[in-house]
């Protein structure tokens, strides 16, 4: 079987990526990924709040003996780095060093300056691509969704201009109308969209009355929302869709492609059964391809997307509305009357 795949220009040998997360931090399980048949990596995200209060630690550290004496200013030379995103890059470097397939950059930031800046010392670093880490948290009423959007595709002009590398967007789902930013976005020259970003969402603990923060993977039903959507842009945009979110088995990478996605990333199934996960994935592909008698993948890529499906109703309003008036038939597998 030929699983190869083209994703932001770059060839993969499969379409299997290892998404965004604290996985990749520790050498021996980004070798275990890779030797287990990744066909590339998203390398954890850099974030600006982490480059500023690290930036603004070292500054207080350097200024904390300023001034003891009239002769003594500080005890630090005048010229050293922040090391924090020093750092940062310097374990990109050596994951980059450590792996013989690609490695991709993400990168979430506020300013325009950050953006350019630390996507350019990404592509220096040895990124194969940049994935921009786009969400926004409303907390203003009066913030007009249209200037967030604007804004984003300001970000990707700039950083296509800053760097050589392909740019891909990693999303969130919460846009009025989803369909006409990718479209946006996509005359923006962005080279891939990642469909969806996985928000972490606050929790109330009752017992002690404060918020907490829990840490939740995925389960195998969100990956519907990414499926639905992979469908609806199979063959309509110049750049390549990335699903994600919920995709745990062969089976939910073979729905992925036969919506229309050129890949997947995979994180809480990594987390949930290790590394050898992304084995028994790819063998289950190659397996379902035997037996439908495919031997690449574009043989099916988007079969079943918007532009292929037979069934008028599939991604259409009528399909909610048919689904309601069935709604009856929850009770043969949930018989609670």
């Amino acid at each position: 079987m030929d699983l190869t795949t083209n994703y932001l220009g770059l060839k993969l040998k499969n379409p299997v990526i290892i998404g965004a997360s604290n996985l990749v931090t520790d050498m021996k399980m980004l070798r275990a990924l890779e030797e287990n048949g990744a066909a590339a990596i998203v390398y954890k995200s850099l974030f600006e709040e982490q480059i500023n209060l690290e930036q603004l630690q070292m500054q207080e550290d350097m200024e904390e003996y300023a001034n003891r004496n009239a002769e003594m200013t500080t005890l630090f030379p005048q010229d050293i780095y922040e090391t924090g995103p020093e750092e940062f890059l310097m374990h990109f470097k050596e994951a980059r060093e450590a792996l013989h397939i690609p490695l991709i950059a993400s990168l979430n930031a506020v300013f325009d300056d950050t953006w350019y800046e630390w996507a350019k010392k990404l592509e220096e670093a040895g990124a194969d691509a940049i994935e921009l880490n786009f969400y926004n948290n409303p907390r203003e009423f009066d913030m007009d969704g249209r200037a967030i959007l604007r804004e984003e595709l300001d970000v990707i002009a700039g950083v296509k201009k800053a760097v050589n590398i392909p740019v891909s967007v990693k999303l969130s789902a919460f846009y009025t109308n989803p369909l006409y930013v990718f479209r946006e976005m996509d005359k923006k020259g962005v080279d891939g969209l990642v469909l969806f970003n996985r928000l972490f969402q606050p929790d109330i603990n009752v017992q002690e009355e404060k918020m907490q923060f829990p840490y939740s993977l995925s389960n195998e039903q969100d990956n519907r929302l990414p499926l639905r959507y992979a469908g609806m842009l199979y063959d309509q945009l110049h750049c390549d869709v990335c699903a994600n979110t919920g995709i745990f088995t062969g089976e939910d990478v073979v729905k992925m492609l036969l919506a229309g996605a050129d890949a997947v990333q995979v994180v809480s199934t990594i987390y949930k059964n290790g590394p050898q996960q992304i084995k028994k994935i790819i063998e289950d592909i190659e397996l379902w391809m035997a037996g439908k008698k495919y031997d690449t993948l574009d043989d099916f890529r988007g079969k079943l997307s918007m532009k292929n499906v037979k069934d008028p109703f599939a991604y259409r309003r009528a399909q909610y509305v048919d689904i309601l008036m069935r709604s009856a038939e929850i009770f043969k597998q949930y018989p609670v009357l």
